[in-house]
């Protein structure tokens, strides 16, 4: 069995279902210690990987959002003022000198360690996700450079913090802006894909072994069919399991067997009022027809 099969088999008894390219870009990175950058439509289940990997290798996994104005204070480190200000107000009544006080309020005792910082500091490594990095400003990508070439980070009024363990670096994007040549230079590359029928079936399959292997068929197909059509929003992974267990829940066994139900239960898929109106009960009709 080959590193890439066995890979693809632990992420699958964890309910991850990873195709060969995915497979091979992530024991690429977990081979080579570099992180991996993951670009794609939004719910095609780039974030769903981090914590699949965080399973598999049981290390924690630690979260960063990013956002629009994220800033070191918030990713990286801060310190604790509130701490800090007590600390000095308790210290005039001590002999210390400025330059002691200084040095006592700007040790680690009042660092406040943020995602980047928390993850180099672990003594194991944990799985790093920074997720939609592409929401983050331009400025913010300088920040991790440091981190994502020699898993090290500055701190001026303490010096260099290197890595205790190499964290396992997933990135996320969909894509709204361009990311930086220096950054992408510093990662591995996979385009996450939608899933084809066959494989959102076994996705299905995964979550839900108990679902009618003719309706989880038949809502692969579906959802496929309807990520064609002119919408605001297509529904990812997420959104298609939400729609197989609602179908489950109101007794339908097959798409052709209650169009009403259908149509009433594709607000688990249709997350925009456009989207709602778009797809009629015409509409619905010719893609389970598709679909059947």
């Amino acid at each position: 069995m080959t590193a890439i099969t066995d890979l693809k088999d632990r992420l699958a008894a964890v309910h991850y279902v990873a195709d060969d390219t995915l497979a091979t870009a992530l024991q690429l990175a977990l081979t080579l210690k570099r992180p991996l950058l993951l670009e794609g439509e939004a719910g095609v289940g780039k974030t769903e990987i981090a914590k699949a990997l965080s399973a598999i290798l049981d290390a924690r996994l630690i979260r960063l959002q990013c956002y629009e104005g994220l800033d070191a204070n918030a990713a990286i480190y801060e310190w604790n003022y509130q701490r800090q200000l007590l600390a000095i107000k308790a210290s005039e009544h001590e002999q210390a000198s400025a330059a002691e006080i200084e040095k006592h309020i700007f040790s680690e005792d009042y660092l406040l360690r943020r995602p980047l910082l928390e993850a180099i500091s672990q003594d194991r490594s944990p799985v790093l996700l920074i997720d939609e990095i592409d929401r983050a400003d331009e400025e913010f990508e300088a920040y991790l450079l440091e981190i994502l070439s020699d898993f090290q980070i500055t701190i001026p009024e303490l010096g260099t913090v290197t890595a205790t363990s190499i964290p396992h670096v997933i990135l996320t994007s969909n894509g709204t802006r361009e990311l930086s040549d220096a950054l992408r230079r510093r990662c591995l590359y996979a385009y996450v894909e939608f899933p084809g029928p066959e494989r959102e079936l076994a996705i299905i399959l995964s979550h839900m072994p108990d679902i009618e292997e003719r309706l989880a068929v038949q809502v692969a197909r579906f959802v496929r069919a309807l990520r064609k059509e002119d919408l605001e929003k297509a529904p990812g992974i997420a959104e298609t399991l939400d729609w197989a267990a609602a179908l489950t829940g109101l007794g339908v066994t097959a798409l052709d067997q209650d169009l009403a139900t259908v149509q009433q239960s594709l607000i688990c898929l249709l997350k925009t009022e456009a989207d709602a109106k778009a797809v009629t009960k015409e509409v619905t009709s010719r893609l389970v027809g598709t679909a059947a």
